[in-house]
């Protein structure tokens, strides 16, 4: 993420005069404090200025990429996750892998009759099952899935930071978003509620990138 000239000036004149007001800062650059305030939302956003109200700014002396980390560790799950594309225990292998191809996706969640998550399938969990000597018309998606606890997930207040460290701890292409439910018996389940995958890690850098 390359920063302005102007982003740049500013920084500097932060570190020299801090604290320093917006008005103080539009002053020296001879700008308004409209044209200033992109620059400064960006700075204070990704963690390079701090903002104190009545004060003014201060340099954090943080760097560009600790301070993305900062961001994406800042950045809740619940602000970027997707849908997710779930089928039941119940669902044959082939309907399975139909929906994977037509919502264009690279896992299926998989929940049980109490709409808990139970299992995750990815494509291939599915092209092992394909290319072996079974009917996968007739044969449910509970025998090839994936089982808890042996399932990586994340909830919705959790960081994109960690959920990133899942996925490549687990080495896993996605992870469901999920949050705990209590069922009809009493026990705790987990109703599965998004999902984050890299596609999303890459997307928000992309975002950071174009910011």
């Amino acid at each position: 993420m390359d920063l302005s000239s102007r982003q740049k000036e500013i920084i500097e004149m932060v570190k020299e005069d801090q604290p320093i007001t917006s008005e103080q800062i539009a002053e020296k650059l001879s700008l308004t404090r409209a044209a200033l305030r992109t620059d400064l939302a960006i700075l204070t956003m990704i963690g390079i200025l701090d903002a104190r109200p009545k004060v003014g700014y201060f340099y954090s002396g943080k760097s560009i990429l600790s301070s993305i980390g900062s961001y994406m560790k800042n950045l809740n799950v619940e602000e970027v996750k997707s849908l997710p594309i779930i089928v039941f225990e119940e669902t044959t292998v082939y309907d399975a892998i139909v929906t994977l191809f037509l919502e264009d996706v690279g896992t299926v969640f998989v929940q049980n009759q109490e709409k808990n998550l139970s299992g995750i399938i990815s494509r291939k969990d599915f092209l092992k099952i394909a290319i072996g000597n079974h009917d996968i018309q007739k044969m449910p998606v509970a025998m090839i899935m994936t089982r808890m606890p042996n399932i990586a997930y994340v909830y919705a207040d959790e960081s994109l930071y960690d959920a990133a460290v899942k996925i490549i701890n687990h080495e896993v292409d996605s992870l469901p978003v999920v949050e705990k439910k209590i069922n009809d018996n009493d026990n705790e389940g987990l109703k599965i509620i998004g999902k984050i995958s890299k596609t999303t890690i890459t997307e928000v850098l992309v975002k950071i990138g174009k910011e």
